[in-house]
């Protein structure tokens, strides 16, 4: 579906809502079409929380998730576990995990999943990060709760060289196998995850 015909204010809405990851031309179209059926009042709301989102919020240097202080409420805790950092793709897996109140470790958040054909390369992550956490010589055990897709797999591969060529103390394990192949550690239900968090394996 073209934007092209639309007119003007409603075509540059619905073009910039269309960039959004999941939002097709027909999708952003309806979206800008709600805006606008909005009371003023209520537009404006929505268009000032947008501001107050990109300027009261931040990633935290330690851990890349989203907060609205660096360092996040989860990397200031000193009752947390420093020997323990779970990898997580992006930040609502985090909060997954967290929900269940199980795991008293730290996070670092990826931003996403090696994935060449969407160009997604090592470079577009957080593995700089990662190594910097993991040079801080705190880590002894790196969770991967990356998921089950082949993108994740193959991010986790590349995990485990990181590790292997220049941490030899630290050992890797991952989320046991309830989580079933193609399915996202954001999607699970929590007792999925609690039992894929207490049981998992070395790799």
């Amino acid at each position: 579906m073209s934007l092209d015909r639309l007119p003007g204010p409603l075509r540059e809405v619905a073009e910039h809502l269309a960039r959004l990851p999941g939002l097709g031309p027909k999708s952003a179209l309806r979206a800008a079409l709600a805006l606008l059926k909005m009371p003023r009042e209520m537009a404006a709301a929505v268009g000032q929380s947008v501001l107050t989102l990109r300027e009261r919020l931040c990633l935290c240097g330690t851990c890349a998730s989203l907060a609205e202080q660096d360092p996040c409420p989860i990397c200031a805790d000193a009752s947390r576990n420093r020997e323990q950092l779970c990898l997580v793709a992006e930040w609502d897996s985090l909060l997954a995990l967290e929900e269940m109140n199980l795991f008293r470790g730290t996070y670092l958040v990826l931003g996403g999943l090696l994935s060449p054909l969407d160009g997604v390369g090592p470079s577009g992550l957080e593995f700089d990060l990662l190594r910097r956490r993991l040079a801080s010589g705190e880590v002894r055990e790196l969770i991967l709760a990356l998921g089950a897709t082949l993108d994740a797999e193959n991010t986790a591969s590349h995990v485990k060289n990181i590790v292997a060529q220049g941490f030899p103390g630290v050992t890797v394990s991952r989320l046991a196998q309830g989580i079933p192949m193609g399915a996202e550690v954001k999607y699970m239900d929590r007792e999925t995850l609690r039992q894929s968090l207490l049981h998992r394996q070395a790799v």
